[in-house]
């Protein structure tokens, strides 16, 4: 069974905690990671691009010129694709990029991470994370007790929502807040360093061990 170091705020490890085995030593499957960041990236998508067709251009509703006699090619409109400010042939259109992936594979594919991340020493268990005031010093005070001098792609995974440390990390272009167990597949392994608390873990655990 892996177990973890629990440090203070000041980061002094205080105690060590034992990790669910179908969690964080499960089978890394690259496969499944792909496939989940894949669809997240893709649920992420807006599918707003539009381009207007010769049908949907403002104009061009008569013959620019007749037929023959006048030593041009026949054009029927002036909105036509060849045409400058004419229609768009092939353009994007509103289309539903969403893609679902099984909750079997989901989960799996989670565990998978939280695994490869554990091996990489990229996990940090703090005791709690708790700011008295909203104050972004107090996040880089915090960041720099655990031996991370640069804020950048970190992952901070909290127990619940807490105002007071979400809107002093916010300010921290590279930190990224999440609540557990509403966090992604591109969210662990994005992450350079994951910090979080026994509690958070637990309802990871929970989500991810069905």
């Amino acid at each position: 069974m892996p177990k973890l170091s629990v440090y203070d705020k000041t980061g002094q490890p205080v105690r060590e905690i034992e990790l669910s085995d179908k969690v964080f030593a499960a089978e890394v499957r690259t496969d499944l990671m792909h496939a989940a960041v894949v669809a997240e990236q893709a649920n992420a998508r807006q599918g707003t691009a539009d381009t207007k067709t010769r049908g949907e251009v403002r104009g061009g509703g008569r013959k620019p010129w007749r037929q023959k006699g006048t030593g041009r090619a026949r054009q029927g409109s002036i909105r036509a694709p060849h045409w400058r400010h004419g229609g768009v042939v092939f353009g994007p259109h509103p289309r539903d990029y969403s893609q679902r992936l099984p909750k079997k594979m989901r989960r799996a594919a989670m565990r998978s991470a939280l695994t490869a991340r554990l091996a990489e020493d990229a996990l940090i268990t703090v005791e709690s994370i708790r700011f008295d005031e909203i104050k972004t010093r107090h996040a880089v005070q915090f960041l720099k007790a655990l031996n991370i001098d640069d804020p950048n792609r970190v992952l901070l995974l909290l127990p619940e929502h807490d105002e007071t440390v979400w809107k002093s990390f916010r300010n921290l272009p590279g930190v990224e807040v999440r609540v557990s167990p509403a966090v992604s597949v591109r969210d662990v392994l994005v992450a350079r360093r994951i910090i979080t608390t026994p509690e958070a873990l637990q309802k990871l655990e929970e989500v991810c061990a069905r």
